[in-house]
């Protein structure tokens, strides 16, 4: 398989980023692309500058690139965590968001990550859940946001929102079902042994 023909999902860091929000998909990615690499995929991280990041928690995520050099991008996830505070009125870095908007045929959010698209008007009129503390936050960012609290994830086509932390790693197994095949979900889900809530 040449280079051309590989599909990249990219995974946004960011100071202060919710840990999970970022590994608990990667593991499922990585995992997927790695055993499964013949399906055409590959997952990388990616940063603003491409500097080391520093995490809600503590924990330090090197990236794979930085926002300018990174390749061009089938799939964005962007995570959520208190570091998505400040991106709510970050010009620059909704502008970013918003300008992924026409090239990347899929964007995808894990907990507080929604709120960012929301400040950069990619869920108007749409359905959409973030974390269950950051519900009433999302409503009154974009009011015709449908909120979907019960939802572990919400796919609406070319978005895709999950609910907090954990709920990223179903969102994750749901995007390899659906990039993939459900079959391959069960494969991955077996693989790292994560039984709470399989694919359907």
């Amino acid at each position: 398989m040449g280079d051309e023909d590989v599909r990249y999902i990219g995974i946004l860091l960011f100071p202060d980023v919710e840990e999970l929000d970022a590994i608990g998909p990667w593991e499922v990615l990585a995992y997927w692309t790695r055993v499964f690499a013949g399906d055409g995929w590959r997952v990388f991280c990616l940063s603003a500058d491409g500097e080391p990041v520093t995490c809600a928690k503590g924990l330090t995520i090197e990236p794979h690139y930085s926002m300018a050099d990174a390749p061009a991008l089938d799939v964005l996830l962007h995570p959520g965590g208190r570091g998505t505070r400040p991106q709510l009125t970050d010009d620059r870095h909704l502008e970013w968001v918003r300008s992924q908007r026409p090239s990347v045929p899929l964007m995808t959010s894990v907990c507080t990550g929604s709120l960012v698209f929301a400040a950069a008007g990619l869920l108007n009129g749409r359905p959409a859940t973030t974390h269950w503390d950051s519900l009433e936050k999302l409503k009154e960012i974009d009011p015709t946001i449908g909120v979907r609290p019960d939802d572990r994830f919400v796919d609406d086509g070319d978005t895709i929102t999950a609910a907090g932390v954990s709920a990223g790693i179903d969102m994750a197994l749901h995007l390899v079902a659906r990039l993939a095949s459900p079959e391959r979900a069960r494969q991955v889900r077996r693989g790292i042994q994560y039984d709470p809530q399989p694919p359907e």
